[in-house]
């Protein structure tokens, strides 16, 4: 569809990222459709995903992703305004009924939407355990399940991190569509996509450039000092217990 705000941010985007000389590996943009609804499932690591999962469907067709968030991003002063005007879908985690139907809505209408089913951020960079809503809306929706693998951007913004300089590699896998035949249950698709993000995680670090063993920003499996997936599971429970009521 026809977003002049939406293409303009793109735009802005593409020079920023040129800006910062960030090196583009994207591995697999062809399995975005170019017409007709899709879900792309996401892994998160970095809060520039918003902006980086919107590469492969740029580069195949031209189109934009409707990325589901939470909803307080809807409210900040700044981004608030750029998520309503994009019209991304907000996701109030009390009330998800409603976002999920938003989000059928525009699958059915032939758009694709973005979702990140580890629903925060993985502080290991490994895949967490997933919700199953994307499953859902693709099963809801009749349309292709995309799995995709983001790495590198966590290096730049993300827990505790703002690194900014320059030339860094970004590498992007888009996955091949994995079936949702509505007989199934969800939750066995749902294994099944996580299962796969875990092996296209594995596939784009194998290609990612300037890895050095201890490197922060690489999972504890594969020789970096990232917390593991335990470890990280013990700082986002004290992070909860020392939040205030």
């Amino acid at each position: 569809m026809a977003d002049p705000f939406y293409r303009g941010v793109v735009f802005t985007f593409r020079g920023v990222f040129k800006g910062l000389g960030l090196q583009l590996d994207v591995v697999g943009a062809e399995n975005i459709p170019r017409a007709g609804g899709a879900v792309l499932a996401i892994n998160h690591t970095s809060y520039l995903d918003f902006a980086l999962g919107g590469i492969p469907a740029d580069m195949n067709g031209r189109r934009l992703v409707r990325f589901m968030a939470k909803d307080g991003i809807f409210k900040h002063p700044v981004g608030g305004p750029l998520m309503r005007g994009m019209h991304h879908i907000p996701v109030d985690r009390d009330a998800g009924s409603a976002s999920f139907r938003e989000a059928v809505n525009v699958l059915k209408s032939g758009e694709i939407v973005g979702v990140f089913p580890e629903a925060t951020m993985s502080r290991s960079f490994e895949i967490k355990e997933l919700k199953n809503g994307a499953v859902r809306m693709a099963r809801a929706a009749n349309v292709p399940l995309i799995p995709m693998i983001i790495f590198g951007g966590h290096r730049m913004l993300s827990y505790g991190v703002k690194d900014f300089s320059r030339g860094k590699p970004i590498c992007i896998t888009v996955g091949a569509e994995i079936p949702v035949p509505k007989g199934v249950d969800p939750d066995v698709t749902n294994a099944i996509l996580q299962e796969r993000l875990a092996e296209l995680l594995d596939e784009t670090i194998a290609r990612y450039p300037g890895k050095e063993p201890g490197a922060w920003w690489l999972p504890a499996r594969l020789g970096g000092s990232a917390p593991t997936p335990e470890e990280a599971l013990a700082i986002e429970a004290r992070r909860r217990e020392s939040k205030p009521e």
